[in-house]
């Protein structure tokens, strides 16, 4: 009866957990969304209306967007963004935080480019990561070899890790999607890129070295 009940719990968590998480996910993300213009929402029109601040921040970035793809607006953007770039402090933070935001907001190139495995932390030990630049001069100048950057994600958060230069000979390119390697680091292994039908079908098939980076 015990065990019964347990495998109860367990199933009911495993089904709720996701859908529990998903709603506090959306409800948190609607009140940040919402509360960066509510105030001047209630400012303007005597009381609060759910739900409107999200439309005005929506709008906001909407107009910014649009006022970006014009010559004026472009102007505009820039000196403010030179006169944010002037302040000492701020400089440094805006800065960092705008190449992230470049690096992952432009749709004509992907920030990881394929997935990889390199030997890490140490020979025999096998990580993932992901290849981001194969155009590493200055590095591969001062290194005194062609070297390539590579981004290793940490478990079970894949924003945090290390950036590494390495030699394109020790990157090996795995044969599955950047989003399937990502499932697989977030998970820490449990949730695993799907195997071929031909291979499920003749067992495990003979292994083969996974292809090296181009130098």
């Amino acid at each position: 009866m015990f065990v019964r009940l347990r495998n109860y719990i367990v199933t009911g968590a495993v089904v709720l957990v996701p859908v529990v998480l998903t709603w506090y996910v959306m409800v948190s993300l609607f009140e940040f969304l919402d509360g960066l213009t509510a105030r001047w929402v209630v400012q303007w029109i005597g009381y609060e209306i759910p739900g409107l601040g999200l439309l005005v921040t929506v709008g906001i970035v909407l107009l910014t967007g649009m006022l970006t793809r014009s010559f004026l607006g472009r102007r505009v953007i820039s000196f403010g963004q030179s006169m944010i770039a002037g302040v000492p402090i701020v400089r440094g933070v805006y800065t960092t935080i705008r190449q992230i935001v470049d690096a992952f907001a432009i749709t004509d190139q992907k920030a990881f480019m394929r997935a990889a495995l390199i030997e890490y932390p140490r020979k025999d030990i096998w990580s993932i990561a992901f290849l981001t630049s194969t155009s590493m001069d200055l590095v591969s100048e001062c290194a005194g070899t062609g070297m390539v950057a590579v981004f290793l994600p940490t478990t079970p958060n894949p924003t945090s890790g290390y950036l590494l230069f390495v030699p394109p000979r020790d990157v090996r390119l795995l044969d599955i999607s950047v989003e399937d390697a990502l499932k697989l680091v977030i998970s820490g292994g449990i949730v695993g890129p799907p195997a071929p039908r031909e291979e499920r079908a003749a067992g495990r098939a003979e292994q083969k070295a996974p292809p090296q980076v181009e130098p």
